[in-house]
């Protein structure tokens, strides 16, 4: 598979440049295809560990890159482009180092996601997916998936009111789940009995709910900027009766409007402010838009959409299995609370 070498943000700087760049050739460089092979999984995640891009947008003093949020939004669309589960995966990688970063009791846990050789999935409290009872530190319940890109993560559970909690892999009971796409995620089911989960207090929840859903916002981003240029190229290419399919008027609106939207998606990313209003609209946008214009590609390329040769049914796949893996829609749902001044449903819990 080769990169698509177009970016639909605004003009990047020689940093963000060299990093599409690095990344592009990385991806042509590597399979196309990711399916749910640990060995090969993890190699990838430890290769982009080496690069310095896993955890680029974490902060230098907890062992990150410090890169800037457009520079990282780079990184999460290109990883989007070619292996969205990966991108989806860096994306709660980030969000954990952000959450439990300056804690020496996760020092060893910090460094190990640095590298690639740990994993931790996020979970909000207020997803539809999480249905926990909580004592204390003692946790107990379901999350119906988790997409953490590894056979054997932690979870971290963002509760509000600044609290989080770090179950050990120990603690958790996993089942492989079905799903439609979204190869590499080695997505998992979590039956949990944590007795003595690792309580976090003072997290800046609403900053780890944005990380995640802008995050997921620009791993979408690249699934319909690659959707939408690999039918640009396609059509360009076919020739039907004597031309190319470029030449009939109705094929350029439908591939100028695919365009638009990859377009306004990555837009969206990159001007929300960090406000977790904001993010939930951001990512509820681009992770329906994304699907909106994977589906509308695949169309482009007519029957052949269908062949797994040309990614164009793939990238529909993992749109559809991106926006449940994020249930963008189960937090419109809890964001609206806030919108309108209603208190978070909660869980069941005694502190």
């Amino acid at each position: 598979m080769s990169a698509s070498p177009q970016w639909w943000g605004p003009a990047l700087d020689d940093d963000g440049r060299s990093l599409r760049d690095v990344l592009d050739e990385f991806i042509d460089a590597h399979e196309p295809t990711l399916t749910d092979d640990v060995t090969a999984v993890t190699a990838l995640v430890r290769e982009l560990a080496g690069l310095g891009i896993w955890t680029l947008g974490t902060a230098e003093t907890a062992g990150g890159g410090g890169a800037d949020r457009t520079l990282t939004t780079v990184a999460f669309e290109r990883l989007g482009r070619a292996w969205p589960a990966l991108g989806w995966a860096a994306v709660q990688a980030h969000t954990a180092i952000d959450v439990l970063a300056g804690d020496d009791r996760f020092a060893d846990l910090v460094t190990a996601l640095h590298v690639g050789n740990a994993a931790v999935a996020v979970a909000d409290a207020q997803s539809l997916h999480v249905r926990l009872q909580r004592d204390g530190a003692a946790i107990t319940g379901t999350v119906d998936r988790v997409d953490a890109a590894a056979e054997e993560p932690h979870l971290l559970v963002l509760f509000d009111g600044g609290t989080a909690a770090l179950i050990e892999p120990a603690a958790l009971t996993r089942d492989p789940v079905h799903r439609t796409g979204l190869g590499g995620a080695l997505t998992r089911s979590l039956d949990i009995d944590a007795r003595a989960a690792h309580v976090v207090d003072g997290v800046d929840v609403d900053a780890a709910r944005v990380r995640l859903r802008l995050g997921a916002a620009a791993v979408a981003a690249g699934i319909a900027g690659a959707a939408a240029d690999a039918a640009v190229s396609y059509a360009a290419e076919r020739r039907q009766f004597g031309d190319t399919l470029t030449a009939i008027p109705t094929v350029r609106k439908s591939l100028m409007e695919q365009t638009s939207r990859a377009v306004l998606i990555l837009g969206a990313v990159l001007g929300a402010a960090e406000d977790p209003i904001q993010a939930a609209a951001v990512a509820l946008h681009a992770l329906d838009g994304a699907i909106d214009v994977a589906a509308d590609a695949l169309q482009s390329h007519g029957g052949y959409g269908y062949l797994v040769e040309y990614d164009a049914e793939r990238r529909l796949r993992d749109a559809v299995s991106l926006r449940a893996a994020a249930d963008v829609r189960g937090q419109a749902t809890t964001t609206a609370r806030t919108l309108v001044g209603v208190g978070p449903a909660g869980i069941s819990a005694k502190d």
